[in-house]
């Protein structure tokens, strides 16, 4: 598959009193043509800021991409000018924010702020623009278009607030679209119409989407691969089912063991995971799970491990996977019984 853009060793900070926040620290990853990439992980464990940095929307007075590579088809976007990066954003990569009701006006009525995109990036008249808008609702399933264009975002629901939005990011054509947490204020059943329709759009469309989300339902049902991020990393990778089914690294079997599932044994209790994430002002000097992971040895602590190959399209990082590592776990066990 062609790589549609690709980030390579991302950092980004953010100013604070107390000193800087490294909110992210090293991520790479591609995405290819027509796929759905799915990011999760705990709340601050960077997700958001990894998409905002691809979109250039981190505010310069308070943070920075202070490393790194973010390419799109070979086109660095990192140092942009802002006028260029400004084209890019609603006719190459959108992006549907957390909470519709924020980011849509208030003021302003739905099919004026669904031309805007269409007028500033295509420069095509009044008409044609409203033409497009009312396509553009037909596809996301909105009824009588026509008319819903003259009404204001508190006549709409919270699902379809949130086609609304996709309309919006998706009325001039991108290549990739960017959904920060976009069924997380929706009850069970709208969620459900809203993973459907981002199956069906990018069917009609092939449009790229990078999803960030904590909900690993949704994840199963709309992603072709998964990154993990913990504590501004991506900790393991991989295809959904591998992730699912074959996880390897410790905070990716405790995010799996703490949701519930329909086919799994009710027996069993869900079991949260100890602790919580550590202060990005100082981060550990060794894999930041380690403090909360129950099969921590010494090497954990002190040194970051290296990515490692589980197979070609399955990597990790943990020190679990060194055959020594599994030696010395092995004479734990042996010698407390386990």
């Amino acid at each position: 598959m062609d790589k549609l853009l690709e980030v390579n060793d991302l950092h980004v900070t953010f100013k604070a009193h107390g000193g800087e926040i490294k909110a992210v620290r090293g991520v790479s990853f591609a995405l290819n043509q027509g796929e759905t990439l799915a990011i999760v992980g705990e709340s601050g464990c960077g997700k958001s800021v990894t998409a905002r940095s691809i979109m250039r929307l981190i505010p310069e007075q308070i943070g920075r991409i202070s490393q790194g590579s973010i390419r799109l088809r070979g086109k660095e976007l990192v140092d942009l000018p802002e006028k260029e990066i400004r084209a890019l954003r609603g006719s190459e990569i959108s992006m549907i924010f957390q909470d519709a009701m924020t980011s849509l006006n208030p003021t302003i009525s739905i099919g004026e702020q669904i031309m805007e995109g269409i007028i500033r990036h295509q420069k095509v008249s009044r008409g044609e623009a409203k033409r497009q808008a009312v396509e553009i609702l037909q596809l996301v399933g909105i009824a009588n278009p026509e008319s819903r264009l003259k009404q204001y975002v508190h006549q709409f629901s919270g699902g379809m607030r949130q086609r609304i939005m996709i309309a919006i990011a998706l009325v001039c054509k991108p290549s990739i679209l960017i959904a920060d947490e976009p069924t997380t204020a929706l009850d069970v059943t709208i969620q459900a119409q809203i993973i459907d329709l981002f199956k069906t759009i990018q069917r009609k469309t092939g449009v790229s989407i990078i999803i960030i989300t904590h909900d690993l339902g949704v994840v199963a049902k709309i992603a072709d691969r998964v990154n993990v991020m913990y504590a501004g990393k991506v900790v393991e990778s991989g295809p959904v089912k591998d992730i699912f089914y074959n996880p390897q690294h410790p905070y990716t079997k405790g995010l799996l063991a703490s949701m519930p599932r329909l086919d799994a044994d009710r027996s069993i209790p869900l079991s949260p995971i100890p602790g919580t994430p550590p202060d990005l002002f100082a981060p550990p000097a060794g894999c930041a799970f380690a403090a909360r992971c129950d099969y921590a040895l010494e090497v954990c602590r002190n040194h970051q491990p290296a990515e490692t190959d589980v197979h070609a399209k399955h990597q990790v990082s943990c020190w679990l996977q060194d055959p020594r590592a599994q030696k010395a776990l092995a004479e734990m066990k042996t010698a407390t019984g386990m």
